[in-house]
């Protein structure tokens, strides 16, 4: 799997208008890595020592809990 380049994080963090670093987080890997699949996103998440704490922060713990969050998210 491929470490998050926090560094492009950084400046992409710059043009977003989303104030939650987990919801700009989250686009980011979209965009940056072109991931949709949930489940590719929690194993990154979850192989990064920042994305660990991100997911402990909002109780993700599993696939399916980043599922409901961005369904929530969607569904606000």
């Amino acid at each position: 799997m491929t470490d998050i380049n926090w560094l492009e994080f950084k400046e992409y963090k710059k043009h977003s208008v989303k104030d939650d670093n987990f919801e700009v987080l989250l686009d980011f890997l979209k965009s940056y890595y072109n991931m949709l699949n949930p489940r590719d996103v929690y194993e990154m998440l979850k192989d990064d020592e920042t994305g660990i704490l991100m997911l402990k922060k909002r109780d993700i713990s599993d696939v399916e809990g980043l599922e409901s969050y961005l369904f929530d998210i969607v569904n606000g």
